[in-house]
């Protein structure tokens, strides 16, 4: 597979909009297998993913977002919740072989919960560069009642979410226009 930087950065957008063209769950599989190879901090890995698909399931995460955000999930093929295991590193003798890395967390809830969000961001940000790899557009959203997503996808369960993601083909005529960005100079230093 050719990817290109244009494909993954300077050509990809938010899409706000989505053509009516289903993406395979055999797709969502793909997209799971790339994105778990990113890289995170002992291997912590604590994003967990639900794929809403279902007209059941995208009725009870739009009753969870802001009214901007309803229609996005609506009518997005699949969106999906990027959720942080805020007990992932219960998971850490079977994914960071080297040391005993459980010891740090246990007990130490500031640290668990900055390496849970931290973690689970790149975690997400990866699901949207492998998206985007895959020939699929992306729609990111924070607008939205976490404790309302928790205890409608997560309940009964140690995950709490992270923010949100639809994903499918965009509908280039609902695109805004292209927002700037900071020159390296506002955004970075040298040292």
């Amino acid at each position: 597979m050719q990817v290109s930087t244009e494909q993954l950065f300077t050509e990809a957008r938010t899409h706000n909009g989505w053509l009516p063209q289903p993406v395979p769950d055999a797709l969502l599989y793909q997209l799971y297998e790339l994105t778990k190879w990113g890289p995170t901090s002992a291997n912590s890995s604590p994003a967990r993913l639900i794929f809403v698909r279902t007209p059941e399931g995208k009725a009870r995460l739009a009753a969870c977002m802001a009214a901007g955000n309803v229609a996005k999930v609506e009518q997005a093929p699949v969106t999906a919740i990027i959720g942080m295991d805020m007990a992932f590193y219960e998971r850490l003798p079977q994914l960071f072989l080297h040391t005993d890395a459980k010891s740090w967390f246990v007990g130490n809830d500031a640290l668990i919960a900055a390496t849970a969000f931290r973690n689970s961001s790149l975690q997400g940000a990866y699901l949207m560069l492998a998206a985007r790899a895959l020939g699929l557009d992306c729609g990111p959203m924070s607008g939205f009642d976490a404790a309302r997503v928790d205890a409608e996808f997560w309940v009964g369960s140690t995950v709490k979410t992270n923010f949100v993601c639809s994903l499918g083909h965009g509908d280039p005529a609902k695109l805004f226009a292209r927002s700037p960005r900071l020159a390296f100079d506002e955004a970075c230093q040298l040292a």
